[in-house]
């Protein structure tokens, strides 16, 4: 079986979070974490030709800008595998827990549904991004000020445009993202979801 890897503070939220999950009766099984670029680039070119392009871009990141690949990020599930990345996971008691409770641990889901036109990205209700407790919190207030349930995705929140609009391997924010009169946030190494990044050291199995 392989063993899912992440960067080390997110691993030790992901732990934290697996833990309260537990004590809530859940069970959130780790299915991938960190890629290598061969890995990521293997899965994408597999996707490419079983669906062609268009569609492997909605379900999964070119290599070089894939959020695996920056050890932040677990795609979860659930111990008998029922709906494993597949929207119905969203209506398991992981998913379901996950979508309630991640943000407490400094985790987000990154592809909701009905943010495509944002993302780039198909639903993915297991896909699990470490952003850390403070940008939870600037999202959470964002959205209270919005009058929002929902947090808003990160290429929102850093007005960034649809990933898969990367051509050569890049994607310059599109012109008019940002509120009109408010400055453009920036984001930090880290923080955007499907940005390009140095891999950093990952840690021990989880």
């Amino acid at each position: 079986m392989r063993s899912e890897r992440l960067q080390a503070t997110a691993a030790e939220a992901f732990q934290r979070m697996t833990r309260a999950a537990r004590a809530d009766g859940v069970h959130i099984v780790p299915v991938s974490g960190h890629r290598s670029h061969a890995e990521q680039a293997s899965l994408y070119d597999s996707y490419v030709q079983q669906y062609g392009q268009e569609t492997a871009d909605t379900i999964a990141a070119r290599p070089g800008h894939s959020e695996h690949q920056t050890g932040l990020v677990m795609d979860i599930g659930i111990a008998d595998g029922e709906c494993v990345l597949q929207d119905c996971f969203e209506g398991t008691p992981v998913g379901d827990w996950a979508r309630k409770n991640a943000h407490r641990h400094g985790f987000v889901v990154c592809y909701p549904e009905d943010r495509q036109e944002w993302t780039g990205y198909a639903y993915e209700p297991w896909h699990l991004r470490y952003v850390g407790p403070q940008l939870v919190a600037e999202l959470q207030a964002d959205a209270a000020a919005e009058g929002s349930a929902e947090l808003d995705t990160l290429e929102e929140y850093f007005g960034l445009g649809p990933a898969p609009d990367h051509p050569a391997g890049r994607r310059p924010p599109p012109p008019g993202a940002s509120p009109p009169g408010s400055p453009p946030r920036t984001a930090a190494a880290g923080t955007m979801c499907a940005t390009p990044l140095r891999t950093p050291p990952i840690g021990a199995p989880l």
